[in-house]
């Protein structure tokens, strides 16, 4: 596919080639990551990061790079490349002439009459980074030589020479093992030609400067150890494959295990092939435990509300999967137990239970079975909501949440400047409150079918659901806006034009009259929507940011005052159908086509977390984001839904 292809002039412009980054990841947890080039700009690039249980599950950077040197008539050619301050080097980029990332990422180089050539593939079922070396054209024999820089560390941390590092390695089959520090594991270095030898020079590569976090004002210089290098004579059209793994491996096997493994990846065709890939990247099973990961590479894994955002349109838009979307809800329910009956700062969180389950209803599955195995989960929620449970959230006696903790988050928007909230919204939440009533209503519903023949819970909570439906539009409505509050406090509506109001009409059993929903769809149009994802707040606001660039405080400021993210496009998409109709689908499409234009930026072949609000819109942050592949997937099985009747 075009969008995963570089040519010459692209690849050598760092100015480039630097923000463009490749993703490989697998079902164990590990990922390996870095710029097309191979040079690491940030803390978290490395080649083998693996999820290490014996330190809290989180994931450690093992092998940082591979340098490599090509030696041919006693002349030396570096092909490696990195940052020392303001300087690049040994800048092997310049021999640099092609790279695809279709089916891996494949970089070629071409020095003189030689071309050279390397693959990188992440095994999908263990800890194990494997790269493919050959020698394409070369009038004379070259020898190769691979330098590993070790980091052993946690990958938001960095790392520096020190005298407890035990540098140190054992031999073994066709190779050498190192553990840097008690505690990890064997890092077992090997190649698949027998003849290789690996020669001792060991030293610390000192002051590499991870230039995206120089620009963003963090830490941003470490030391890499470097054991020597492994050597190997190669002969024009032959290869040979480096192997890191946490196992001891069998070299002979390398070659085939490789090839196999390309071949049963296959290549994406399309822009949906490429999607629903990217689906399954973003699904981990680490100890047979199914589970979705937020974001590469710094986001974690089983987050609640990314995992209930995202599951839909994961597991049953992506993989067509009810299975996994059951085990991985399953999975969450057991570990996210506090946050969803008793505390969380995402006092939203627990409430997208009601919506998950709808959502699986009407993807097929059976709504008696769901409810009697879900059934009980949601009203347990629901009670904790009532007075008296949860310090953060409470029920009011006119039945709508008030949430408020002096300085504290309570919702998605959640960052933090110097330790104070950027957007408190403190009070009575738009969209909590939809989420509020749509779960009550679903409960409800459900109950009457399939619930306790007593009728104590439909007597109950019958009473607290028509008492929300008559307090939330006239708590929210701005009848002068035309629109929803975002949140109202003990001072009344705050009239920042947001995209949390869209909540209110999606979820399925919407609190608000169907006369008002185009009025407030025509507010989000007009301020909200971009060509890349719906603004988190009106340009009109003075409080808004276009740009998501800077400090971590100017890049604070922006998340939520004015960067586009694509997750909003699914609730969004959804109601402008409802209410516009298959009028709407040319604008769908268009929205979407945005994003696979961009598939050549930031993660190449990835889709990122946020873009900025402003034209021309570039990407930011996680380069692979669950929220957004799932919204993206859900658009598309919404475009093929009114796909007959569009005009």
């Amino acid at each position: 596919m075009a969008f995963l292809k570089f040519n010459k002039d692209e690849l050598v412009n760092l100015g480039y080639s630097l923000k463009r980054e490749i993703l490989g990841s697998n079902k164990t947890g590990a990922y390996c990551n870095t710029s097309i080039i191979g040079c690491n700009t940030r803390r978290y690039h490395g080649l083998l990061a693996v999820t290490l249980d014996r330190f809290g599950g989180d994931r450690y950077l093992l092998l940082s790079a591979v340098d490599e040197t090509l030696v041919v008539n006693e002349k030396r050619f570096n092909l490696g490349i990195h940052c020392y301050g303001d300087n690049y080097e040994p800048r092997g980029h310049k021999y640099i002439v092609d790279f695809d990332a279709n089916p891996v990422p494949q970089i070629t180089f071409k020095v003189g009459e030689m071309v050279f050539r390397k693959s990188l593939l992440l095994a999908q079922d263990k800890d194990q980074v494997m790269i493919r070396y050959e020698l394409v054209e070369s009038p004379a024999p070259v020898r190769l030589q691979l330098r590993p820089h070790l980091a052993f560390r946690n990958i938001h941390a960095l790392t520096h020479e020190n005298p407890e590092a035990m540098t140190e390695g054992q031999e073994i089959e066709n190779g050498v093992t190192f553990k840097m520090y008690n505690m990890f594991p064997d890092l077992n270095l090997q190649v698949s030609d027998p003849a290789a030898a690996f020669i001792r020079t060991p030293y610390w590569n000192r002051n590499i400067t991870y230039s995206d976090e120089y620009r963003r004002g963090f830490d941003c210089r470490e030391d890499l150890f470097v054991p020597g290098y492994f050597e190997v004579e190669l002969k024009k059209g032959r290869s040979i494959v480096f192997s890191a793994s946490l196992l001891k491996e069998n070299p002979q096997e390398f070659d085939r295990k490789f090839k196999a493994s390309i071949r049963k990846k296959g290549s994406a065709e399309n822009y949906r092939d490429q999607l629903k890939r990217c689906a399954n990247r973003l699904i981990i099973e680490h100890n047979g435990r199914a589970k979705i990961h937020a974001g590469f590479s710094w986001l974690y894994t089983g987050l609640l509300r990314e995992t209930l955002i995202s599951l839909p349109g994961l597991a049953l838009y992506g993989m067509n999967d009810p299975k996994l979307f059951e085990e991985i809800l399953d999975n969450l329910i057991s570990d996210e137990f506090e946050r969803l009956f008793h505390r969380t700062t995402q006092v939203e969180a627990p409430l997208c239970l009601a919506g998950v389950l709808q959502s699986y209803i009407e993807y097929g599955a059976d709504p008696k079975a769901v409810w009697k195995k879900y059934g009980r989960t949601l009203c347990l929620i629901l009670e904790s909501y009532l007075p008296g449970v949860r310090a953060e959230v409470s029920m009011q006696p006119n039945g709508l949440l008030w949430a408020q903790m002096d300085g504290v988050a309570l919702s998605w928007m959640n960052a933090y400047i110097d330790g104070r909230a950027v957007t408190e919204r403190a009070g009575y939440q738009v969209e909590t409150n939809a989420f509020w009533y749509n779960s009550i209503c679903f409960a409800l519903e459900m109950e009457e079918k399939y619930g306790d023949s007593t009728g104590a819970f439909v007597a109950k909570w019958t009473e607290i659901r028509d008492l929300v439906k008559a307090g939330f539009q006239s708590v929210f409505w701005n009848a002068s806006r035309g629109c929803l509050a975002d949140y109202v406090d003990n001072y009344g509506q705050n009239e920042d034009i947001r995209p949390n109001q869209i909540y209110a009409l999606y979820v399925k059993h919407s609190p608000v009259d169907e006369e008002l929903a185009p009025s407030i769809l025509r507010v989000i149009d007009n301020e909200l929507v971009t060509s890349r994802g719906i603004r988190t707040l009106s340009p009109r606001d003075v409080k808004y940011r276009g740009v998501y660039e800077g400090s971590q405080r100017d890049r604070d400021l922006a998340y939520h005052q004015g960067c586009a993210h694509p997750f909003l496009l699914e609730p969004y998409v959804d109601v402008a159908f409802r209410v516009k109709g298959a009028a709407f689908w040319k604008k769908a499409e268009w929205l979407v086509e945005g994003f696979y234009e961009d598939l050549g930026k930031h993660g190449v072949g990835a889709f990122s977390e946020l873009y900025d609000g402003d034209p021309p819109h570039e990407p930011h942050g996680a380069i692979s984001s669950a929220l957004s592949t799932a919204a993206l997937l859900k658009v598309e099985y919404l475009l093929e839904k009114y796909k007959e009747d569009r005009i």
